[in-house]
């Protein structure tokens, strides 16, 4: 199964393919947010405006995001 298709299965009734539905959105989700995080960063956003944009706390975005570099 596909992704597009385990996404598809949200309305399931099947609660074997909703749940895989939901793993799937939950990937997606992670993958987005990743993407945006890494922009923001790269056109100078601070972590505390990523954090008041996603509405969590700058510790948690800074220690779920920031990469050591070095």
């Amino acid at each position: 199964m596909t992704e597009a298709t385990t996404l598809a299965a949200a309305g399931s009734p099947d609660p074997a393919e909703g749940l895989r539905a939901v793993r799937a959105l939950r990937r997606l989700l992670e993958r987005l947010e990743a993407i945006q995080v890494d922009n923001a960063r790269r056109q100078g956003w601070s972590w505390q405006a990523i954090a008041d944009a996603l509405e969590v706390s700058r510790q948690a975005v800074h220690q779920k995001y920031n990469r050591k570099r070095g």
